[in-house]
């Protein structure tokens, strides 16, 4: 695949960066595209490596090799070298929904998985992926694809994140009349809400919304399912539901002065300012703003460094990020690892950002004055959690950020009002074969099935879940899996 000598005579290159000063002035994304003939040289790297793990083992373990939705990278890589865009566009779509997402957000387990990585100089596939999603968008080649025949069956999805779009795009396809129910005023979940428009902006997710569309799928805004619409007419209304609702219920803190002001789950931060950002109205919610404050972020995941950047933006006086567990190693015990996802340091753009990161550090209480949060009381922890002694510290903060994670889908509502059997960590109980619940024609796919996890395990689960749907409708399918 690509050229037969390609990785012995060019060096893996990857996309730049706007410097800081620039990029934390604006909202827009800040990494600076490949120019074509780079691009082509990159994918000339992917060498005949006999086994790809890059593009997958089809296993359903985390932390296993390579892309969870099986794209064909050596194939596309190829297609690229040679100049032939538009094929490469084809077969990228043809495992992926929405590779211009999985591009800009995806942490690439295929490039871990490269075997080029043995030797830290993995095929720069994120980029490559992101540049053929691109041109695809840019020559007008993203088009609806109607199904040629209708079933006459209905499906309802219930979630517009990346889960729930790539399941109602599958089932469209296939002939269904699929109508998404989003609790927001505009489609995408995460992707829309969640994720900062420096790392992606919104255009994209429109760009699909259109599309879908265009294919028969009927978008249901401002209808929160086991809220303002009963979840029982969907039973009634529909041949299947399918649950795509994400894993909404964050991890707390609850230590002593908890309850000061001044102290925030991310996904109620990150949300307001990107409604800011695309203008939409933030409603009458407490403005949650980094301006001119000491802001302490804890949790060092992905949520936590978006938290990072957006606080930066806003004016943050100063960010610090906390995160429980040891530092990782700089650099992975690869003969030990690869081609599995390693644990090693990772060091975001938000990071570079001028965030003072530490490890190991457990916050044991907050307090203030006049209710409102002043001071964080650490300590730095050993290999067991606990705290050790002499080693207390405080860390003024004006804003604190809970950035730990989610532990499971919100029950209230839906969940309960349906009754679903959950899973021992509260999640919707769903095999990966079927993705039926406890109630037969009910269907749960993505972070309400499979807990919190990545874009691209979504976007897998949403498709396999409509193969599954499929079947349970007309007795057989053609979707891919």
């Amino acid at each position: 695949m690509g050229k037969v000598t390609g990785f012995l005579e060019f060096e893996r290159d990857d996309r730049d960066y706007q410097p800081v000063e620039e990029r934390v002035r604006h909202w827009r994304e800040f990494v600076l595209p490949m120019p074509e003939p780079e691009v082509r040289q990159q994918a000339a790297r992917c060498m005949d490596c006999g086994v790809p793990y890059c593009h997958g083992t089809g296993s359903t373990e985390p932390g296993t090799p390579g892309c969870p939705v099986n794209n064909q990278i050596p194939d596309w890589n190829d297609l690229v070298y040679k100049g032939n865009w538009e094929e490469a566009a084809r077969n990228l779509h043809s495992t992926n929904n929405f590779p211009e997402v999985t591009g800009r957000v995806c942490p690439a387990p295929c490039e871990a998985s490269c075997t080029l990585n043995i030797d830290d100089n993995p095929v720069a596939i994120k980029t490559i992926e992101c540049a053929i999603a691109d041109r695809a968008i840019d020559s007008g080649w993203i088009k609806p694809e109607p199904a040629p025949h209708k079933t006459g069956k209905k499906v309802a999805i219930v979630g517009s994140g990346p889960a729930g779009m790539a399941c109602a795009q599958q089932l469209a396809r296939a002939g269904h009349d699929v109508h998404v129910y989003e609790r927001h005023a505009k489609a995408g979940g995460l992707m829309r809400y969640g994720i900062p428009d420096f790392k992606m902006e919104k255009n994209v997710v429109d760009i699909r919304v259109k599309q879908m569309e265009g294919e028969g799928v009927t978008f249901h805004y401002g209808a929160h399912v086991g809220g303002n619409l009963p979840a029982e007419n969907l039973l009634k209304d529909y041949d299947a539901v399918a649950l795509t609702g994400g894993a909404e219920a964050p991890r707390d803190l609850p230590i002593p002065g908890r309850d000061l002001k001044g102290i925030h789950f991310a996904m109620d931060f990150l949300p307001q300012q990107n409604r800011r950002v695309s203008g939409e109205d933030v409603g009458k919610v407490e403005p949650i703003l980094a301006t001119g404050k000491h802001v302490v972020v804890i949790g060092g995941g992905d949520t936590g460094s978006d938290c990072i950047g957006t606080s930066f933006r806003q004016g943050a006086l100063s960010v610090t990020n906390f995160e429980i567990m040891p530092q990782p190693p700089e650099r992975e015990n690869k003969p030990l690892t690869w081609p599995n996802w390693p644990l090693k340091l990772r060091t975001s753009s938000s990071h570079e950002e001028g965030a003072d990161r530490s490890f190991s550090v457990a916050t044991q209480k907050f307090s203030g004055e006049n209710g409102q949060v002043k001071v964080l009381h650490c300590a730095k922890i050993d290999d067991k959690f606990k705290p050790i002694p002499g080693t207390e510290f405080d860390i003024k903060a004006d804003l604190v950020l809970l950035a730990m994670g989610f532990v499971h889908p919100v029950h209230e509502g839906m969940v309960k009002a349906l009754g679903l059997a959950l899973d021992p960590r509260g999640n919707v109980s769903a095999d990966m074969s079927s993705y039926q619940t406890s109630l037969p024609k009910v269907f749960a796919a993505g972070d309400m099935r499979r807990g919190q996890s990545l874009v691209v395990w979504a976007i897998r689960e949403g498709r396999q879940c409509a193969q599954a749907i499929d079947t349970f409708l007309m007795g057989t399918s053609l979707l891919p899996r």
